[in-house]
């Protein structure tokens, strides 16, 4: 770990704890920063402030006291989760206070260059198969960020021989003052977050921090086939690596004769990718070209293409019963998601899906429903899912009280060579605390049939 003397005798509060807050409020204590921590819970139920308060940190919990943002604090590094309409931050804009989140520290103390992954979708998938690829050519790959440890954590431990490979969201790169990774990948840019950045143009900008302090010695892999991307890309120093799923890129990723290439050179046939969807396409290019300017060989390459199933609860392939393959996308809360889930697959498929109703219909689904043979629905908006489906000519529909219960009906209802698909399209806070539990209970209730 570099010895930074930045934050030496400064002034820092911060702002909400949690893992990244609790890493924060350590490294900076160790850099000899004077920190204060701020967090809601209260302190009796808050294990991770008492063991700060040990430390030696300042704590105050039970409530964000606006008047806390008068005492002379010389930077605040904010939990990335805490929006900017908040209070105590439109206060610190007010006084001028730099305001960062972790990641900043992370870059700041790291001896390992960094491989950042951002974009609307795509970003855990593309970080893990570019962390799996440096592992399985030797390059001493850590994994950081929101699919990983704290990336203030991991940096204090990496050495100049690593590199740390990390998930970035677009509310961490809000924050940033001079993080600059070595490589670079946007994976795309949707609508999302609006209600955190205020409007589309504020978050696409927020994304495209990633690439704002990488200079011509640096690697930015873009998506080519996005003109927002691109548009990106024209305010970037770095060298621009573009990928594409519909045409030739010159010096990029790209598909050409059902192969994947790299700057004119084979890597691998489509067919020994094991991991189904036109939209993995997308993360396998840019992790592919990742890798190969990490100097990762095709043959680690080929090996991990070959065997990586996805990440769980991703379209992650579960098993095959009786020739039925099931998969678990119930990170799918939304309709795009879960059209793409759909539009991965050409054999005929048996869809799960319904969940929280957040008011909006499904007739964007439509057009995905080519393939689609049967539909088992639940949650609240089991019915708004049954009418989208009889518009798209579906004659098999079925309803049940949960996911559980939806795996022995979608079983009954497919046939050998068919996909069984829980893909919800909602999210699940009507049945279920989060995502990752909805597609627990399906994964538990596939291997019961066997």
């Amino acid at each position: 770990m570099k010895q930074v003397k930045k934050y030496h005798h400064k002034k820092v509060l911060v702002l909400g704890l949690a893992k990244s807050g609790v890493s924060a409020a350590s490294l900076l204590h160790k850099l000899g920063a004077f920190v204060t921590v701020n967090d809601q819970k209260p302190l009796a139920d808050n294990p991770e402030a008492q063991g700060l308060l040990e430390q030696g940190v300042t704590v105050i919990c039970g409530e964000h006291p606006i008047e806390l943002m008068d005492e002379g604090f010389e930077l605040i590094v904010k939990n990335p989760g805490i929006p900017y309409h908040n209070p105590m931050i439109q206060r610190a804009l007010e006084l001028e206070i730099p305001i960062i989140t972790e990641v900043e520290l992370a870059y700041l103390v790291s001896e390992a260059p960094f491989i950042g992954i951002t974009g609307t979708n795509g970003k855990t998938t593309t970080t893990t198969l570019v962390y799996e690829m440096l592992e399985m050519g030797e390059k001493a790959p850590l994994i950081a960020g929101n699919i990983g440890t704290v990336a203030s954590g991991v940096a204090q431990e990496a050495t100049s021989d690593n590199t740390i490979v990390i998930e970035l969201s677009s509310f961490q790169l809000m924050g940033i003052e001079s993080f600059k990774p070595r490589i670079a990948i946007l994976t795309n840019l949707y609508e999302a977050h609006i209600d955190y950045h205020g409007n589309l143009n504020e978050y696409w900008k927020a994304k495209a921090n990633i690439t704002k302090y990488q200079t011509e010695s640096d690697y930015f892999i873009v998506n080519a086939d996005q003109e927002q991307v691109l548009e990106v890309a024209k305010q970037s120093h770095a060298r621009i690596i573009p990928f594409s799923t519909k045409k030739v890129v010159e010096n990029g990723a790209y598909v050409m004769d059902d192969a994947i290439w790299f700057m004119n050179e084979k890597i691998m046939d489509v067919n020994d990718i094991v991991l189904p969807g036109a939209h993995n396409q997308e993360n396998i290019l840019s992790a592919v070209a990742a890798a190969k300017l990490s100097g990762v060989d095709n043959d680690a390459i080929f090996r991990v293409l070959n065997s990586f199933r996805g990440v769980k609860h991703r379209l992650q392939y579960i098993a095959d019963i009786d020739g039925r393959k099931f998969y678990n996308d119930s990170k799918a809360t939304n309709i795009l998601a879960t059209s793409k889930a759909l539009d991965a697959f050409k054999e005929p498929v048996v869809l799960l899906a319904g969940g929280l109703d957040r008011g909006n219909e499904f007739d964007e689904l439509i057009p995905s429903f080519e393939h689609v043979k049967a539909v088992v629905t639940f949650g609240q908006t089991a019915e708004k899912i049954e009418r989208v489906a009889r518009e798209a000519g579906i004659k098999t529909i079925q309803r049940v009280d949960n996911v559980e219960k939806a795996v022995p009906v979608a079983f009954n209802l497919s046939n050998p060579g068919d996909v069984v698909l829980l893909s919800p399209a909602c999210a699940s806070w009507d049945q279920y605390k989060t995502f990752e539990v909805r597609g627990d209970i399906f994964t538990e209730a596939v291997h019961k049939l066997k």
